[in-house]
């Protein structure tokens, strides 16, 4: 007979539990952080999944990371949806915890509010989602929050830099103006937003915004005031070496280490040297 295996001392870690709006929404009274990362495919999410992370966001970033464009701007409602899926099924294969939240594409909701609480509604019932984001706050985008929040989904605000407005505001410069980006938060709030992105917002005004509202507020290039943080998947795995703003920390350099791995294979198969006897079926 053996010896029983020894009982491990110490509290035993909760479980985490499901990313529902509520709780989401109730991690800025608590003072709990809330990490974010966007996933395009079904592999990364479910690794971001184990690795803890509260929400994943099917960003229109899909366009530049994967599909190779410039900018999101050519992006599509079904090519959104179709990641989307894939990313819920590696969510789900992974535990099921963290919230996904799919991007609103441009033109997807700003010819019309039927075409916004439309185009939001594929997202969840065709998709597989529990929210939506889209780029505007409460002053340009107000009544289109409402709707699709009256609908039943979820909305996210967006404020600060709006890369679907890239053209418009003459390319990607921190926005500092308080008083307009205070408007747009709180507005964003009051017509039904859960939670708002703030993108490349000086320090000083990502905390005046991030106070002046009831719900979270998750920054990408606007400093520690925010309650949570967003990074691209592939910048923050160091999968664009050539990317490298001032608030992005690279995590990995798994661009480098693709690249070493892809080679060594290229030499070994002209080598002869792959596949081995260890990799051959008998």
């Amino acid at each position: 007979m053996t010896d029983p295996e020894p009982i491990a001392s110490g509290p035993v870690p909760e479980p985490r539990k499901p990313m529902t709006l509520p709780r989401f929404v109730a991690a800025k009274a608590a003072g709990r952080k809330l990490a974010v990362l966007t996933a395009y495919d079904a592999l990364t999410a479910r690794l971001f999944e184990e690795a803890g992370v509260d929400a994943l966001l099917v960003g229109d970033t899909v366009g530049v990371v994967v599909q190779g464009h410039p900018t999101t701007l050519p992006v599509t409602v079904e090519q959104i949806v179709y990641h989307t899926a894939a990313v819920v099924r590696g969510r789900d294969a992974g535990g099921g915890r963290a919230m996904v939240i799919a991007d609103l594409p441009f033109l997807s909701y700003q010819t019309s509010v039927a075409d916004a609480v439309r185009n939001a509604g594929r997202m969840l019932k065709d998709a597989g989602a529990e929210a939506v984001k889209l780029e505007g706050g409460g002053v340009d985008h107000g009544e289109t929050i409402a709707a699709i929040a009256g609908a039943g989904v979820p909305v996210m605000a967006h404020i600060g830099l709006k890369p679907q407005s890239v053209h418009a505001v003459g390319g990607h410069r921190v926005q500092r103006d308080v008083d307009a980006l205070v408007a747009d938060a709180v507005g964003a709030e009051a017509a039904g937003a859960f939670s708002i992105v703030l993108e490349l917002v000086n320090d000083e005004t990502a905390q005046a915004v991030t106070e002046a509202v009831g719900i979270p507020t998750i920054g990408i290039g606007a400093g520690p005031h925010c309650d949570g943080q967003v990074l691209v998947g592939a910048d923050m795995l160091g999968l664009n070496p050539g990317f490298a703003p001032k608030f992005l920390k690279k995590y990995a350099d798994l661009g480098a280490e693709t690249l070493r791995a892809a080679a060594a294979f290229c030499e070994e198969v002209r080598d002869g040297a792959y596949p081995a006897a260890e990799h051959t079926h008998d």
